[in-house]
């Protein structure tokens, strides 16, 4: 790298708020409500799909030592 700096942030903030204050006329309307049971929906499917992953990972690991085990005893 260069070692060149970057020390305008003001014109990266400018243009967030007039973004922002563009969306306040938009046709598009957000919703003010989340719905509880969304979110709690999307935890539970990423802690199914964290706890396959390590069950997959902990399977080959464990396969990983049976197969070793088996080539050193030969």
């Amino acid at each position: 790298m260069s070692g060149e700096q970057i020390t305008n942030t003001s014109v990266e903030t400018q243009n967030t708020e007039d973004d922002l204050h563009s969306l306040k006329g938009s046709p598009f309307k957000t919703k003010n409500r989340v719905d509880i049971n969304v979110l709690l929906n999307k935890v539970r499917l990423a802690k199914k799909k964290e706890r396959i992953e390590s069950t997959i990972f902990f399977g080959l690991v464990a396969a990983v030592i049976v197969v070793t085990g088996v080539i050193v005893s030969i």
